[in-house]
């Protein structure tokens, strides 16, 4: 891939093969990454726990009321991210992953411009997410885009939770 590519974020349909369309491998890629920096890497997908299989094997039923956002560069698949379907005015971000490979060029900044875009165009009032501690890059980006740490709605250890309300 060359930096002269443009970058596109796209909503891919569900008629297309997940695997097809690269967010399989995404999703992949993010699971098994998350499972490592908790201390319990395995050693490939079908070693996740079922919930997260069941996103990887068939995105388009576990995301089925979703947003999900694909970011390409030219052919390939390099970042994804997944806006919840509204409850109450209030969605959550979740899935941010961009491929280790291409980083540094504007594509997580991308999705989430895409996914704040996304949200006010549905009127929703609050954005919230949740990241792990040690991913001290992806929570100084949420910062950048507005996201504040609130009181956590997940009880597990490492895990901060950021919300940002609607200006």
């Amino acid at each position: 891939m060359t930096d002269q590519q443009r970058l596109v974020i796209a909503r891919p349909s569900g008629r297309t093969s997940a695997a097809e369309d690269g967010l399989s491998a995404l999703l992949a890629a993010y699971h098994l990454r998350t499972q490592a920096e908790k201390g319990e890497a395995v050693a490939d997908v079908d070693d996740l726990p079922d919930r997260y299989r069941a996103e990887i094997s068939d995105p388009w039923t576990a995301f089925g009321h979703d947003a999900v956002l694909v970011a390409r560069l030219g052919d390939a698949a390099v970042g994804c991210l997944v806006v919840t379907a509204p409850v109450e005015g209030q969605s959550e971000i979740k899935r941010l992953w961009t491929d280790p490979a291409v980083r540094g060029r504007g594509i997580a900044s991308g999705l989430l411009e895409a996914a704040l875009a996304h949200t006010a165009e549905h009127g929703v009032g609050t954005v919230r997410l949740s990241v792990w501690q040690w991913r001290t890059g992806a929570i100084s980006l949420y910062e950048r885009f507005g996201f504040s740490v609130t009181e956590s709605w997940d009880a597990r250890d490492g895990l901060v939770c950021m919300r940002r309300t609607a200006a």
